[in-house]
């Protein structure tokens, strides 16, 4: 099932029924910043072992938790001074931050070193989404089973109809991944450069 929302100025009444599928234990398909993502709440586990079948994924990939603001972050991930300090100017943005997991992260979406990948997209469907919510969502990008992003949510909903209680449509854009930056020595680094400038973090 596929559901419009203005990318501009999102519809409440859309956006409380995407959040409802998502608090009922449902997987969605929604827009970011950089790519369209599968995503579910972080607190319901049967939504969380979906997600991980349908990309197939093992506990060494990482799953990148979406928040719509700072407020929520250090429950999730242990910030220090000077990382809050890029977050709060670089976020919403196009990047995502690893960052060491505090104990609240779901041992499921954990890597072996305890690391999470925290974002705040430059999208207001998304932080309407997570603000409704009112947990965070955790994330990983909708692709082809040979990587290539997709960018078309009529495409997206026809390949992921029967796997997702959901698509978001909002709208067609360029899929870019974000970059990725490390803060996990309080030192900024590279992990991949994509949509985000990283010259900052050189």
């Amino acid at each position: 099932m596929i559901l419009q929302l203005n990318a501009t100025h999102p519809q409440p009444r859309h956006v409380a029924r995407v959040a409802q599928v998502l608090a009922n234990d449902g997987v969605i398909v929604y827009p970011t910043d950089t790519v369209y993502g599968l995503g579910c709440d972080i607190k319901s586990r049967k939504a969380l072992e979906r997600v991980r079948r349908i990309k197939k994924m093992d506990n060494k990939r990482h799953l990148s938790f979406v928040f719509a603001d700072l407020k929520s972050i250090a429950e999730y991930a242990q910030v220090s001074d000077n990382a809050y300090k890029i977050l709060r100017r670089y976020l919403p943005g196009p990047y995502t931050f690893v960052l060491k997991a505090t104990r609240l992260v779901p041992r499921i979406v954990l890597t072996k070193r305890n690391e999470v990948g925290i974002r705040i997209p430059d999208n207001r469907i998304c932080q309407a989404l997570v603000k409704e919510l009112g947990n965070p969502i955790l994330s990983s990008s909708v692709r082809m089973p040979d990587e290539q992003l997709l960018d078309d949510p009529i495409e997206i909903d026809k390949m992921y109809r029967s796997q997702v209680d959901l698509v978001v449509d909002g709208g067609v854009f360029l899929p870019e991944p974000s970059s990725v930056i490390s803060l996990l020595d309080d030192q900024p680094t590279i992990i991949r450069e994509g949509k985000g400038d990283v010259e900052p973090f050189r």
